[in-house]
Formats: C-alpha cells, sequence, structure tokens
C-alpha cells in the first residue's frame, strides 16, 4: 500500500499519540519495592532518603512536577557519606524513568537491590541512591533518576561518566 506524502504526515502524529494512553496507564502503578532483606535493617533510614511519593498522573509534564523529593531529600541524600564505601566503578547514565521517584540508579555494577553514592567527577557533587540491578554486561550504561541527575548537576539529555559506590 502506498500512501501520498501528505497523508503520511498526517498519520504519523497519531501514530505517535497512540501509545501515550498505555504508557499513562502503564506508569501510574506503582514501582515494585525492594526487598527489605536484601537491603538489610540499617539501610531503613537511606531508604527513607531516596524514595518518594510518584508524581499525579495529571502532573507529569514539567521537571519541577516530576521531582516529587523533599527539601529534606534532597539535602539528606546530598550528604557525603557516613560509613565506608566500596568503588564498584563507573558508569556512563543516562536520565531513567522520570515517572519512577526518589534516588536511584539501575546499574548493571550490581546483582542485588543495595545503597550506595553516586559522584560525578567533572564537579564532585554526589547523592546517596538505592542501587538496583539492571541485566547487561557491567561496561553497559545505567538509567538514572531524575532528582538523582539534577542533584549531581547533570543535565537531563547529557550522558556523563559517574562513580558508582557502595555503602
Amino acid at each position: 500500500m502506498h500512501l501520498p506524502r501528505h497523508h503520511v504526515w498526517i498519520l504519523l502524529p497519531m501514530l505517535a499519540l497512540a501509545g501515550c494512553n498505555q504508557a499513562a496507564t502503564t506508569a501510574s502503578r506503582p514501582a515494585a519495592d525492594a526487598s527489605p532483606e536484601l537491603i538489610g535493617a540499617a539501610s531503613n533510614v537511606a531508604t527513607a532518603v531516596t524514595r518518594a511519593p510518584a508524581p499525579r498522573p495529571a502532573a507529569r509534564s514539567t521537571v519541577a512536577q516530576l521531582d516529587t523529593t523533599t527539601a529534606e531529600q534532597r539535602a539528606a541524600a546530598a550528604r557525603p557519606a557516613q560509613s565506608a564505601e566500596t568503588r564498584l566503578g563507573t558508569t556512563v547514565a543516562s536520565l531513567g524513568d522520570a515517572t519512577r521517584s526518589g534516588f536511584w540508579i539501575r546499574t548493571p555494577l550490581v546483582k542485588e537491590p543495595a545503597m550506595g553514592r553516586l559522584r560525578n567527577p567533572a564537579n564532585g557533587k554526589s547523592a546517596q541512591v538505592e542501587l538496583l540491578p539492571l541485566d547487561g554486561p557491567a561496561s553497559a550504561g545505567s538509567q538514572v533518576s531524575l532528582p538523582a541527575l539534577q542533584l549531581l548537576g547533570v543535565s537531563l539529555t547529557a550522558l556523563p561518566t559517574l562513580e558508582v559506590f557502595k555503602s
């Protein structure tokens, strides 16, 4: 079937919008939480820092509306490490699911959920985050939450190399 060129330009935006309703439905589902047994009792306080409520579906249009973390959570996540850390390596990071709230990184550098910290070597800023496993080789890139990228002073469209530490 061959469509005239002007029909393609009319159909293209309609096709792009066709998946939006399904994405909004999927994004409104609650995110699966990591098992507390895997993270450990000592991380309960840190988890309170890294988690935030999901943005309301109607409010998912601007960066400020997607970031539901509080000023207290941002301040706590920006604090330097309070205990010994293990450097896991570096990763090229991109913006992860912007509708998933809190401070987190999905990375192939971990095999099970844990608490940790990201450091941006370009400016020295760091953020406490929840480390979540991502399938793939250790050299694969990682996905970082919107609030964590903002705390690290990274543009949401950049692909920075970040250092990953496990607490």
